[in-house]
């Protein structure tokens, strides 16, 4: 486990001196916004079920580290309350994590469509209940929540992983409305498709262009696009915005 740090060069920053609690940060654009988040001066606690790349990847950063499977709801409860108290309060939540399969809505399996709920919903619902009952009591906060352009527009074959995106999106409003008198804002993102190291291994050239051939702009995310809009909605910048899904689809998306 890491140990957050007054390394020089990390003390200002749009985030300076905020505690900031990241799901799934071990790789991707969890890791990205980490490091995002780290260079802008906020104090770290990376949450992720790969113990010893989280463990590397926080002890880099001068951070913590917690590792848990966000399937155990139990689990993920006592991994945040342990955050929080690593960090002796929490000013950001991250819901990152999240979990992807591919099957036809007829073959789909009903511990398939349950796995991915537990993972990319209840676990959001009780990190955020966590992480909020904390903020609620100091007055402030803010939560960022990882959605998805698939909950806008759906995709063959992603029948379990849309409809979770789509309750994140939910769940992100309705949290909106209750922790608002509280000075507290929650806001979700929805990527587009984003060039990370998992896809790395099985997306090919011809398909990296098909995708970009869908964005006005003719390219691809990269794990900073999104995280540079994580930094945005946990900053100063977005105090007025709150119950928002904001795109970084690059124009696939427009609504």
């Amino acid at each position: 486990m890491g140990r957050a740090s007054n390394e020089p060069g990390l003390s200002g920053g749009r985030l300076a001196g905020r505690r900031a609690v990241i799901t799934g940060a071990a790789q991707g654009i969890g890791a990205e916004i980490a490091r995002t988040y780290r260079r802008e001066g906020a104090e770290l606690v990376l949450l992720d079920r790969a113990a010893d790349t989280v463990g590397a990847l926080a002890g880099s950063l001068g951070a913590h580290s917690v590792p848990v499977d966000l399937a155990d709801a139990a689990a993920t409860a006592a991994a945040v309350e342990q955050a929080i108290g690593l960090l002796g309060g929490i000013d950001i939540l991250v819901n990152n994590a999240g979990i992807m399969s591919m099957a036809p809505l007829l073959e789909l399996t009903v511990e398939n469509w349950d796995l991915t709920f537990d993972v990319n919903v209840r676990a959001m619902f009780v990190t955020t209940q966590v992480a909020g009952r904390a903020m609620v009591a100091q007055g402030h906060g803010t939560i960022v929540n990882m959605s998805s352009m698939g909950a806008k527009l759906g995709s063959p074959n992603q029948a379990h992983y849309a409809a979770s995106k789509a309750a994140v999106m939910s769940l992100t409003r309705v949290a909106a409305m209750e922790f608002g008198p509280h000075n507290i804002t929650v806001n979700c993102i929805c990527p587009g498709y984003v060039l990370t190291e998992l896809g790395a291994a099985t997306r090919t050239a011809a398909m990296v262009q098909a995708w970009s051939d869908k964005s006005p702009l003719g390219r691809l995310a990269e794990t900073s696009d999104v995280a540079n809009m994580a930094l945005f909605l946990a900053s100063d910048d977005a105090s007025y915005c709150t119950g928002q899904a904001m795109n970084v689809s690059g124009g696939m998306v427009m609504h």
